[in-house]
């Protein structure tokens, strides 16, 4: 039976393209469904700021009338510039466990690049580095979280047999939240502040991240600290702006860090924010009628067990320095307070190890891998 590819026009067809995500996925007890409102703003033209510099297209797939697969194509034109590279990524891709489903949708979005000069084909990539990334490989009976994919294992074996290869590589972390701060940690945050003069800084509210530029010199600094990794290229001022306005205002501030040198400057920030997995298990992709309940009562009131560790970043001349011991330092009385006792990190790519050497004060193991596949066109 043939399968017939249909690209996204309307507001009822991306709302059917979002719900493939939430059916498929039905009853499994690993996915962490995205919020329909989120996405409808990521995905609706004009609404999203990084379609200033992205082309992109929403596509369907159905056999014999029923939807059986969905994916985005996307040419992020500052990435193809600043990396010097000419390809079409593919984002948010979901199908049945049938290859003549997966194939059409990978056509599609060569398809899409082709047209646009392209030559070559990336993904699992959002349209930046801080959209959900890579294809799960490993760690498929782990729990997701709010800020990664999920996907059956069938997903990397279609891959592999379009003649997909490895891009990169992220791994991830479960973590115990130590009973105390291990004394050696203690030590170096003790030697690193003396010997470069900084402080720990908290935030007292929501003014202060706003109108008081917390919110946009964390940006710089992230815009600075991650201009190297894979993918990445710096944030617009309309992209900061928004992560500012819609985000930042639900973090609890005590759970995030930052830290200034003596004439502060910002040197390093850590974000962190209690597990909103159950929650949006529990509210199933819809804040309404009923969906911001669990939402509200896990941000505000019954915190969970397990802490999401969601980015560290540190100004480049002060990597590998030590200065992630004043972080930590800060935070984890945070959550023993707090009551958590498990940390799961984000991804970070495998070959990072000045991010992985933060955690070896923890009683750790990783429990996911996954990846980004390539392929020439």
């Amino acid at each position: 039976m043939a399968i017939t590819i249909r690209k996204v026009s309307n507001k009822s067809e991306l709302k059917k393209f979002i719900r493939f995500n939430y059916n498929l996925y039905k009853g499994n007890s690993y996915k962490v469904p995205e919020l329909l409102q989120d996405m409808m703003e990521t995905l609706t033209p004009g609404k999203n700021p990084a379609h200033d510099f992205c082309d992109y297209a929403c596509f369907m797939a159905f056999k014999d009338e029923e939807l059986v697969g969905r994916v985005v194509a996307i040419v992020n034109r500052r990435v193809n510039e600043v990396w010097k590279q000419n390809v079409v990524r593919f984002g948010w891709i979901d199908f049945i466990d049938d290859e003549e489903v997966s194939k059409a949708l990978i056509d599609a979005v060569e398809q899409f690049g082709r047209e646009r000069n392209c030559k070559e084909i990336e993904g699992p990539l959002g349209f930046t580095d801080l959209d959900p990334e890579g294809m799960l490989i490993e760690g498929f009976e782990e729990y997701g979280t709010m800020a990664t994919i999920y996907n059956y294992p069938y997903y990397p074996k279609h891959m592999e047999k379009m003649g997909f290869e490895k891009a990169a590589d992220w791994i991830e972390f479960r973590m115990v939240v130590p009973e105390a701060v291990p004394d050696k940690m203690l030590r170096i945050a003790e030697i690193v502040k003396k010997k470069f003069g900084l402080h720990t800084v908290k935030l007292k509210n929501v003014k202060e991240v706003k109108k008081g530029q917390y919110g946009q010199r964390m940006f710089d600094l992230i815009n600075e600290g991650y201009k190297d990794l894979f993918g990445f290229v710096p944030l617009t001022q309309k992209q900061i702006d928004q992560y500012i306005d819609t985000y930042l205002s639900l973090l609890n501030l005590e759970m995030v860090s930052l830290v200034e040198d003596e004439k502060g400057e910002l040197i390093a920030v850590g974000i962190t924010m209690g597990s909103m997995s159950q929650a949006l298990r529990d509210a199933k992709g819809k804040l309404f009628p009923f969906g911001w309940w669990p939402l509200l009562k896990t941000l505000k009131f019954k915190h969970p067990d397990t802490v999401d560790l969601l980015l560290v970043a540190v100004k480049p001349e002060y990597q590998n320095k030590g200065v992630n011991s004043l972080l930590f330092t800060d935070m984890i009385p945070i959550f023993i307070k707090n009551g958590y006792t498990w940390c799961e990190s984000n991804p970070e790519l495998e070959d990072n190890a000045a991010v992985q050497k933060q955690w070896e004060y923890f009683e750790r193991r990783q429990n996911k891998r996954r990846r980004c596949f390539k392929k020439t066109l």
